[in-house]
């Protein structure tokens, strides 16, 4: 009876979590374009996804800033968190708070914060103020990711490779790195997803030419729910669970 509760409650938690996104997904294929009853199975709004030239540009343009600022955003919050790990220096216990304070600022406060830093600098609204965006809110979930991989490590590995005549740089690329590996995938991941999902922040600092898809899908959903969107959610789906499983292959690889 313990194994077969144990199966039950993580049965209710699967379908909670993963429920609605498969409801989503056999809509999609549903031939009916405000109907919630089942009509049929088609592929026609898929069809009709791929001719529609703007929601593809929309989809292209929140995948390469996603693709750019979850890179950017690694490599920043990777060499912080080995900074902020090894080092001692005027300001680092300050700094390692504020890294928190800006996880749980709320993001209307960060968007008409980056929004009045870019009109200050005379930056035009659109894809580099949305790149930079992005690569700013993720920069601390990069680093509190990478920051827990380094609480376990091992501080003796450092010093031996000290003490056989390594080089800062060649201790943090042939030592520290390749231990991180995981946590830097992990803080990648995060980041691109973030990026893909937000909406708020987009909001404030996309400019008139350049648009991403969270806010494309939210003017639109706001008229109702159309089947193209069920289908584009699918796709997008689709894309985010072959990298998580390319991920974990070179994990698995590496190991």
């Amino acid at each position: 009876m313990k194994g077969l509760g144990r199966g039950a409650y993580l049965a209710l938690v699967y379908a909670f979590l993963y429920l609605p996104i498969a409801v989503l997904i056999v809509y999609s294929f549903n031939d009916a374009r405000y109907s919630l009853s089942w009509q049929g199975f088609t592929w026609g709004w898929y069809e009709s996804l791929s001719q529609n030239d703007d929601l593809i540009d929309v989809a292209l343009n929140s995948v390469i800033v996603a693709l750019l600022s979850a890179t950017l955003a690694t490599i920043i919050g990777t060499l912080g968190a080995v900074a902020l790990y090894r080092y001692r220096f005027s300001g680092r216990n300050v700094l390692n708070g504020l890294i928190f304070v800006l996880i749980m600022s709320p993001e209307i406060v960060m968007g008409i914060s980056l929004l009045l830093l870019f009109v200050t600098m005379g930056l035009e609204l659109g894809f580099t103020t949305v790149l930079l965006s992005h690569t700013t809110f993720s920069i601390p979930f990069v680093v509190v990711t990478v920051m827990s991989r380094l609480s376990g490590f091992d501080k003796f590995l450092i010093e031996a490779a000290q003490d056989l005549g390594a080089t800062e740089f060649q201790t943090f690329r042939k030592v520290i790195l390749p231990l991180l590996i995981p946590a830097v995938v992990a803080g990648w991941l995060l980041s691109f997803t973030l990026s893909m999902d937000d909406v708020i922040i987009s909001f404030f600092v996309t400019g008139p030419d350049f648009e991403v898809l969270p806010l494309k899908v939210y003017s639109m959903v706001r008229l109702g729910v159309k089947p193209e969107i069920n289908a584009l959610s699918t796709v997008m789906f689709a894309l985010t669970l072959v990298i998580v499983l390319i991920a974990q292959s070179l994990l698995k690889e590496r190991k």
